[in-house]
């Protein structure tokens, strides 16, 4: 159940996100990739939205943005430590306006109504959660975490400019990366659209999740040899773009077999690219996602198979590397069951489900117990424009977030 209150606040958070859904790389779509021009100016939306709410904001080392809310209490034993809120608000391209940004959105605004809690509050807007512009992903919440690799600095985009020199332009120190990690986080909560079916077709508008799948993306390059089109015969080609197409079904039907499995080809690229030539090159991602580490693995092993198999049989060389890894994680019973009474406490009963698409809980959990809500979302469409929410369902999850922060703050 809403109250005018609820309504209102839900109604002002949507306008916020359509103002942001203007930061884009691409004029008429959403496209906002990590370090680029238009989350440059998202950060400096959102940051002015956490200074509103009274928050203490900085862009900190690998490009996030922090808004933090001092503790009122004097217990010593809190010192120092934060209960963290978040998630990311760069898109994929072509995107929708909800996935990642309206849990940015809610947490600030909950935050702000968050009276005398004992501990430190911080929100984090991540911005390296899609991994569009840079291989890798995670880059903000691992450094959170304590499990950054710096290595990812050096990482270079499709222009040559590294992860190192787009940070120093969105004005953030680099180096810094070790000074990121949280001490003992009291907990982490993030707020998210489901990106999934589940909770329409339930009639559910709010769910906690259970856990979040584990993940491998690959990058391959299918090599044969360029030719003339009207001169090569048939029989004596090395064409890439047929292998690739024996390769994307190869990956499709690798994860047929394992219901709960999937795996997705997602971007391909063709060379020379001439309409008159046959393809000599073709570089393309596979993702990878499954419930845990061993069924994610053991299809790893199967596309690998099939996939060297069809360069075999076309003739090509293949070269494969894994770009992105995560072992997912379980979210923490407590926290589930925090959520739970939160979530009741405004009527409803909410199903407990598992998430098939990374979040940066994923990350976080190496340091901290980790909570998800998820969002209902029309028709179970994500990445794409087409992406939807509810003003009563945004409204219901700020009176969630509201009840599990009193909660976590006050015991009541």
């Amino acid at each position: 159940m809403t109250t005018p209150t609820l309504q209102g606040r839900a109604k002002a958070l949507l306008e916020r996100l359509d103002r942001l859904a203007a930061c884009s790389e691409t004029p008429g779509q959403i496209d906002r990739p990590y370090l680029s021009k238009s989350h440059r100016s998202a950060v400096a939306l959102v940051e002015s939205w956490m200074r509103q709410a009274g928050l203490e904001t900085r862009i900190d080392a690998l490009g996030t943005l922090v808004g933090k809310r001092r503790g009122s209490g004097t217990d010593p034993g809190m010192k120092g430590r934060s209960l963290l809120l978040g998630s990311h608000i760069d898109t994929v391209r072509n995107a929708g306006r909800y996935d990642g940004p309206l849990g940015v959105a809610i947490a600030i605004d909950c935050t702000a109504t968050l009276r005398d809690a004992p501990f430190d509050v911080e929100v984090l807007a991540f911005g390296d959660e899609e991994g569009g512009r840079f291989a890798g992903t995670l880059r903000g919440s691992r450094a959170v975490a304590g499990s950054f690799d710096p290595r990812l600095l050096d990482t270079t985009d499709a222009n040559g400019i590294s992860v190192r020199a787009a940070l120093r332009e969105l004005g953030a120190n680099p180096e810094a990366w070790r000074d990121e990690a949280r001490a003992a986080p009291l907990g982490y909560l993030e707020i998210h659209i489901e990106q999934g079916p589940v909770l329409e077709r339930m009639g559910a508008p709010l769910g906690v999740v259970t856990s979040i799948a584990a993940a491998t993306r690959l990058q391959l390059e299918l090599r044969g040899e360029a030719g003339h089109a009207g001169t090569v015969p048939m029989g004596g080609r090395r064409d890439a773009l047929v292998g690739a197409a024996d390769a994307i079904r190869a990956v499709r039907d690798s994860a047929l077999p394992h219901p709960e499995s999937v795996a997705t080809v997602g971007q391909l690229t063709v060379e020379p690219g001439a309409p008159n030539v046959i393809p000599g090159l073709v570089r393309f991602t596979v993702d990878l996602r499954a419930p845990t580490v061993s069924q994610r693995d053991a299809l790893e092993s199967e596309v690998t198979r099939r996939l060297q198999a069809v360069a075999d049989a076309n003739d090509l060389s293949l070269a494969m590397t894994r770009i992105h890894a995560s072992d997912g994680c379980a979210c923490a019973p407590a926290l589930q069951d925090r959520l739970d009474r939160a979530v009741r406490s405004l009527g409803l009963t909410p199903p407990r489900l598992p998430s098939g698409a990374g979040h940066d809980a994923m990350a976080i959990a190496a340091a901290t117990e980790v909570a998800m809500l998820f969002v209902r979302c029309k028709g179970g469409i994500s990445h794409n424009p087409a992406e939807s929410v509810t003003e009563d369902d945004v409204a219901l999850a700020i009176g969630a977030t509201d009840a599990f922060l009193r909660e976590f703050a006050h015991g009541t």
